[in-house]
C-alpha cells in the first residue's frame, strides 16, 4: 500500500463510525488518503475526525461555502489509484446503478478511470432485497468490485447478513487488489526494454555519447523478471551485468544498431519500455583512422539519428503497451505531453535534470508517470530499484 492513493468515499450509514479505524490502518500501511463524504454521512462520523486522521481536507460539497471555491471532482478522480466506498448504503448503491449524480461522491464515481471498490452495509432485509441484489449485479457489470457484507449483529438489533466488513478486512482486500494488479500482469508477458546510452563514432577512438549509466533500464529489467516476465534487454554500452533464465541481452553501440534490434524484436513483445538515452545526432561520416591532434581544426557535420521510440509507436498494435522516458530541464509536463502524443505512447516517465538526486551518476531517481488518459502520478525520490517497481505498477494498473 505504500505510496498508493486511496480516495475514500463515505456514505450515510451507521457503519461509518468504523471508518476512523480504516483510515488509521491505511495510513499506517503507507497509503495516501483523501476522503469525500455524502452530506448524510456527517451525522455518523465527524468530518473533523476524518480530516485529522487522513491528513487532508474533507470534501463534502461541490463548492466551499466559506471560500466560494469549487471542489474539482474530476481532479480527485484523476488523483486516485482506487476509489473505495465504505460504507455503501442502499441509497448510494441505487444511484450508482443508474448513474445518479446528486452529490460530490457520486460525481467522483462517475469520473473514475481506475478501479472502484465498495463495501456495502445495511440491515439484513435491505441487503437481501431483490432490488439491492440487482443493483449490486449492475455495478459489478460496470467493473466495480464488491467486498461482500458479513453476517453479524446489526444496528437494528437483529442478526444477519448486511454488516460491513471490518476495517482490517477491507484494508487487506485493498492491499490484495494492488498486489494482484502489480504482480500477475507481467507473468508470462514478453517485455522489451532498452537501456543505457548509445555511442556515435567520430573515429575508431572517439565518439559522441551521454552520461547514461543504464542503471534505470537494468533495474526495470530485474523487476520485470521478478514479476514473471520474459525480458529482451537491448543495452547500449554499460558496465552493468544481469543474468536470468528468462533474460535475453542484446548488446549494441549506436542508435542505428539499437533501432535494428528493436525492429527485430518489437513485434513479438507485449510491452515496450524505452528507457535508453539514445543520442539524437551522429556524425555524417566516421573517420576510418584516428583523427590526429595536429590536424587542422576539424568540423563535424551531424545528422539526426533515427527516432526509435517513434518507430515503435507507429508500429505497435492495439494489444501492445508502449512506455517512453523523457529527461527534461524545463517545461516538464508540457514537453512530456507532446512526446506522449507525438510518439503514440501509452505512458511516459518524466524526470527533471534539475532535481537533486535524479538523473545521471546516481542510484536514485524522482519520476512522474503520465498516461494517455491524462492520469499523472508523481513519486518522491527513491532508489532506482524502487522506481522500477513503481513504474511497472503504473503499467499494470493502466492495463488492468
Amino acid at each position: 500500500m505504500r505510496g498508493k492513493r486511496v480516495l475514500l468515499g463515505i456514505t450515510g450509514g451507521i457503519a461509518a463510525y468504523k471508518i476512523a479505524y480504516l483510515i488509521r490502518i491505511l495510513k499506517k500501511q503507507g497509503a495516501e488518503v483523501k476522503c469525500v463524504m455524502t452530506p448524510a454521512s456527517s451525522d455518523f462520523i465527524s468530518p473533523l475526525v476524518v480530516s485529522t486522521l487522513s491528513g487532508n481536507p474533507v470534501n463534502i460539497d461541490f463548492w466551499n461555502r466559506a471560500t466560494g471555491e469549487w471542489t474539482n471532482h474530476v481532479e480527485l478522480a484523476l488523483w486516485a489509484d482506487v476509489f473505495l466506498i465504505a460504507p455503501l448504503t442502499a441509497n448510494s448503491l441505487s444511484a450508482m446503478a443508474v448513474g445518479g449524480c446528486d452529490n460530490l461522491l457520486l460525481a467522483c464515481y462517475l469520473s473514475m478511470k481506475t478501479k472502484t471498490i465498495v463495501a456495502p452495509a445495511m440491515d439484513l432485509d435491505m441487503y437481501a432485497h431483490p432490488t439491492t441484489r440487482r443493483n449490486l449485479e449492475a455495478i459489478q457489470k460496470d467493473g466495480v468490485e464488491v467486498i461482500p457484507a458479513e453476517s453479524g449483529e446489526l444496528a437494528s438489533g437483529l442478526e444477519g447478513e448486511g454488516r460491513m466488513a471490518e476495517p482490517e478486512q477491507i484494508a487487506q482486500y485493498l492491499s490484495g487488489h494492488f498486489s494482484v494488479s502489480t504482480s500477475t500482469f507481467f507473468t508470462g508477458k514478453r517485455v522489451l526494454i532498452t537501456a543505457g546510452p548509445t555511442y556515435e563514432a567520430i573515429d575508431p577512438v572517439r565518439y559522441i555519447g551521454n552520461h547514461s549509466s543504464g542503471k534505470m533500464g537494468y533495474a526495470l529489467a530485474k523487476e520485470a523478471l521478478n514479476q514473471g516476465a520474459e525480458v529482451v534487454l537491448i543495452s547500449g554500452p554499460t558496465d552493468l551485468k544481469l543474468q536470468h533464465s528468462r533474460l535475453t541481452i542484446v548488446n549494441v553501440v549506436s542508435a542505428q544498431e539499437m533501432l535494428l534490434s528493436v525492429q527485430k524484436c518489437w513485434g513479438e513483445c507485449h510491452v515496450g519500455i524505452f528507457s535508453a538515452a539514445v543520442a539524437d545526432f551522429r556524425p555524417s561520416e566516421s573517420a576510418a583512422q584516428k583523427i590526429k591532434k595536429e590536424t587542422a581544426d576539424t568540423v563535424l557535420h551531424l545528422v539526426k539519428n533515427p527516432d526509435i521510440l517513434c518507430w515503435a509507436g507507429e508500429n505497435k498494435t492495439s494489444d501492445q503497451l508502449l512506455v517512453g522516458f523523457a529527461l527534461e530541464t524545463e517545461n516538464l509536463l508540457e514537453n512530456g505531453r507532446k512526446k506522449l502524443e507525438n510518439k503514440h505512447l501509452n505512458l511516459i516517465v518524466l524526470n527533471s535534470g534539475n532535481e537533486q538526486g535524479a538523473g545521471f551518476f546516481v542510484d536514485t531517481n524522482k519520476v512522474h508517470v503520465l498516461d494517455d488518459r491524462n492520469n499523472l502520478t508523481s513519486f518522491e525520490l527513491k532508489t532506482k530499484a524502487e522506481v522500477a517497481k513503481d513504474i511497472l505498477d503504473q503499467i499494470s494498473l493502466y492495463a488492468c
